[in-house]
């Protein structure tokens, strides 16, 4: 930790509380004098008085008073009765709210050298009230605030900096006066210097550092730090990992409404970190995050809904969710209300409006959307088909760690659409995806081994992919398993072992291991002849319009 960052973490507040000192005076001397001088004219008594209506001090509070007595004072030129008249129509206290006309006081009061004035009027020309937006006149009433050593707005500029707004961005001038205003008692701007050293902006990347100024400022109730320094045990980061702890300060930061820690809570009940888990708390914290604007909890909560998780299921309100979510850019929302539209759940089924989400998401990063958007266009499904642009989503999926992108795009190069037909890059991909437990990837290395197809036949790595798709439940794995048994191909010749995975294959609707186990039994290749299994095995592979079994049961004089 530098020198400088060890300063601000130990500094001590060192502006006077001017408000605290006035009602100290009032304790000792009253109204009257001050209500004397006010009325006979003097513009700093009638700035006195109105502080005194406004903050119920030595009179009963009373806003439209305390506007009357600013109005008088400010209609005299005093800059800081100006900038509480400004105050008074900017949130609406005594009179009605008008923006443009807080405006108006603050201008006249920043003018007069108030630089609470001149720190308000740039937060209006940073967002737009009741002015139009100027990032660069905010920026030119902050710094002027900010020389004067207003910890605001050396907080305020600070974020200029930061975020580029009025100026070039520049994360070491932030840091710079980030640092100004921590030393000036500014809680937030420590808990943004937190933020800084956490990214390595405009100092070296310092993850102890950035959780003691998280601390710092979570010690001092700032609700963002408090959530950060929640992320900080949550994770390990700068901290031991400490799941308990998270939850403390998560908590703490949701009993300030604050939609980070009320997001926080929701996943240590849905994770059963730092706490029981517990679906129906993690679905209601997600709802209070969610409506506050949370995107991640809106995604979160969809989730919920669709899973019947904590909460009825409910397509529709999963779709909801999902839709907020996926209007701010949330990826993996994105994916998933393309996914409502291509299954018509929760919302009306429409395969464009599925592509046109997919594409979104996919855009954004999502490999689950990549892989979406990739068999769409395969597909021709919400849009024209086009090969060549399977590929390219598939390729960006597959090199996203989707296993499913991964598999279809083996598939892409084994049959050569899109691509130049290419085997060996077909068991690339195929075994990518085999390698995260994708039954069907496994079964198409095992495939590709088998035929030696893109690598060495190999009849052993064969069976052995086989056999871990079987393990999977996948039918044709399972299936093929029966033949490597029955054949005596990668293992040794067992036709027990041969009827067992053909019976698993059976039991799962395979029709072709319907008939070999039915016709194992009936000619009593199994080991032992049972007729009354033939027949089950024989007729339901039978049923699925398989000729053969159709022959052999004619035969036996059941058809």
């Amino acid at each position: 930790m530098t020198d400088e960052a060890k300063k601000m973490l130990n500094g001590e507040d060192e502006l006077e509380d001017e408000a605290d000192a006035f009602a100290a005076e009032l304790t000792l001397s009253g109204t009257e004098r001050i209500r004397q001088l006010a009325e006979a004219g003097d513009a700093a008594a009638q700035d006195r008085l109105g502080d005194c209506y406004k903050h119920g001090l030595g009179v009963a509070e009373n806003h439209a008073a305390a506007v009357e007595w600013y109005k008088k004072s400010a209609e005299q030129g005093n800059a800081a009765a100006q900038r509480s008249l400004g105050y008074c129509y900017d949130y609406g206290q005594g009179v009605k709210m008008d923006k443009e006309k807080a405006v108006y006081w603050y201008e006249k009061s920043a003018i007069g050298g108030d630089v609470d004035a001149q720190r308000n009027l740039g937060n209006c020309y940073l967002h737009g009230w009741g002015v139009a937006q100027d990032y660069e006149k905010a920026v030119y009433w902050y710094e002027i605030a900010a020389r004067h050593g207003h910890p605001d707005a050396e907080c305020s500029l600070a974020h200029c900096y930061s975020d580029g707004k009025g100026v070039p961005q520049d994360y070491k001038k932030a840091v710079e006066w980030y640092q100004k205003a921590a030393h000036h008692g500014n809680v937030e701007a420590v808990g943004n210097l937190g933020v800084l050293y956490t990214y390595g902006r405009g100092v070296e990347k310092d993850e102890r550092t950035a959780a003691e100024y998280f601390r710092r400022a979570a010690d001092r109730g700032d609700a963002n730090s408090q959530y950060n320094l929640g992320a900080c045990y949550y994770w390990g980061d700068g901290v031991e990992l400490d799941y308990d702890k998270a939850f403390y300060w998560y908590q703490k930061a949701a009993r300030q409404r604050n939609a980070d820690g009320q997001y926080g809570l929701g996943r240590c009940y849905d994770e059963g970190n730092g706490a029981k888990q517990d679906a129906e708390k993690a679905a209601q914290w997600y709802r209070k995050a969610a409506q506050q604007g949370h995107t991640i909890a809106q995604y979160y909560l969809g989730l919920c809904y669709e899973n019947g998780e904590g909460v009825e299921q409910d397509y529709a309100k999963a779709a909801q969710w999902y839709q907020k979510a996926a209007e701010k850019g949330d990826e993996d929302a994105q994916y998933r209300l393309g996914w409502c539209h291509e299954n018509g759940f929760g919302v009306e089924r429409d395969a464009d409006k599925a592509a046109a989400w997919y594409k979104k998401g996919a855009e954004n990063g999502s490999a689950n959307a990549q892989y979406a958007l990739g068999w769409c266009y395969e597909h021709g499904r919400g849009v024209a088909k086009d090969y060549d642009a399977a590929v390219k989503w598939y390729e960006k999926g597959a090199e996203n760690g989707n296993a499913s992108a991964q598999l279809s795009l083996g598939n892409c190069y084994k049959a050569g659409l899109g691509v130049e037909q290419d085997h060996e890059k077909a068991a690339k991909w195929y075994r990518e995806a085999a390698e995260q437990d994708n039954a069907d990837a496994q079964l198409a290395l095992g495939r590709s081994y088998f035929n030696g197809n893109g690598v060495e036949a190999d009849k052993q790595q064969a069976v052995a992919w086989f056999q871990r798709a079987a393990q999977q439940g996948h039918a044709v794995a399972q299936s093929n398993m029966g033949n490597c048994y029955a054949s005596g191909q990668g293992v040794e010749r067992d036709m027990g072992k041969a009827v067992e995975w053909y019976e698993k294959a059976a039991e799962n609707g395979n029709a072709i291991a319907q008939f070999n186990a039915g016709y194992l039994y009936a000619t009593g290749q199994a080991g032992v002849q049972d007729l009354e299994k033939a027949v089950k095995w024989l007729s339901q592979s039978a049923a699925q319009g398989n000729a053969d079994a159709q022959k052999v049961l004619r035969m036996l004089g059941y058809m």
